[in-house]
């Protein structure tokens, strides 16, 4: 069944060779008053904070992977540029506070890194595949905001740079439950296996 198949591609990921992946968990997406809010991206946090507690438990790799624009935007998405040209609008500008992750997010290094970007996947531009395949890492699981965009975006290079791909549904978020139904449901059809925090822990005493 597509349960036991699941359940026994979870099985698997109970291996040093597992990375947690925290996507854009960061002011300028989350707080009400920030210029690109992600409606209810905030629900998402306990359920991240949770990932990456038990990640800490298990001495899994992290890499916390964040948006950062010149205050030009030069090099945000040329559909995003106008942006960087209207006050108030300006958004993950490198050393702002609206860069900054939001509490009680943060590194705490030696096992777990900050990776910048400046486009919409983890992996474009940045050295996040060379890291993760110098730690021998085989599959990533991927949480963070949002879903339609950086989330799906992500998965999508690592289905292309051959990584078993997981993403937590309840440590994601999107504007609206139609939208994260819609889009969990495409990457699930991709081949990335969709489940919740509680599953994945439990599939590391399976």
């Amino acid at each position: 069944s597509f349960f036991r198949a699941t359940f026994c591609f979870l099985r698997s990921m109970a291996s040093p060779a597992t990375a947690l992946l925290v996507v854009d968990m960061q002011r300028d997406f989350l707080e009400p008053d920030a210029p690109l809010c992600v409606a209810g991206g905030l629900s998402c946090l306990p359920k991240v904070v949770e990932a990456v507690d038990f990640a800490r438990s298990r001495q899994l790799p992290i890499f916390w992977v964040v948006r950062e624009n010149d205050p030009s935007g030069i090099d945000a998405e040329v559909t995003r540029q106008h942006l960087f040209a209207t006050p108030g609008a300006r958004y993950c500008v490198r050393g702002t506070r609206g860069a900054e992750m939001v509490e009680p997010l943060q590194v705490r290094p030696p096992r777990e890194w900050k990776v910048a970007k400046s486009r919409f996947s983890a992996f474009f531009r940045t050295p996040l595949d060379g890291m993760l395949r110098r730690l021998g890492v085989g599959t990533v699981v991927v949480c963070g905001v949002q879903t339609p965009n950086c989330i799906r975006g992500t998965l999508w290079d690592a289905l292309s740079l051959d990584y078993a791909c997981v993403t937590l549904s309840d440590a994601t978020a999107s504007k609206n439950d139609a939208v994260q139904r819609a889009n969990l449901e495409d990457i699930q059809a991709a081949g990335v296996t969709v489940a919740t925090v509680d599953a994945w822990k439990s599939s590391f005493a399976a």
